[in-house]
């Protein structure tokens, strides 16, 4: 979001759901739609928003 310089708050305005939002500040798991909705909005793609963490290390 910082690099497309959007706010939370733009976000929300163009459909973003802010429980969701602060339910991924929180860290806790998104679906794929989500995902997919976010690229659109960002206009980015899913690496860029996402990063693999193996919790087994």
């Amino acid at each position: 979001m910082a690099q497309k310089n959007i706010t939370s708050y733009a976000l929300f305005k163009m459909g973003f759901s802010k429980s969701t939002y602060h339910s991924i500040k929180k860290g806790n798991s998104i679906s794929t739609n989500t995902v997919n909705q976010l690229c659109k909005i960002l206009n980015c793609t899913v690496s860029e928003i996402i990063e693999f963490v193996d919790d087994e290390e």
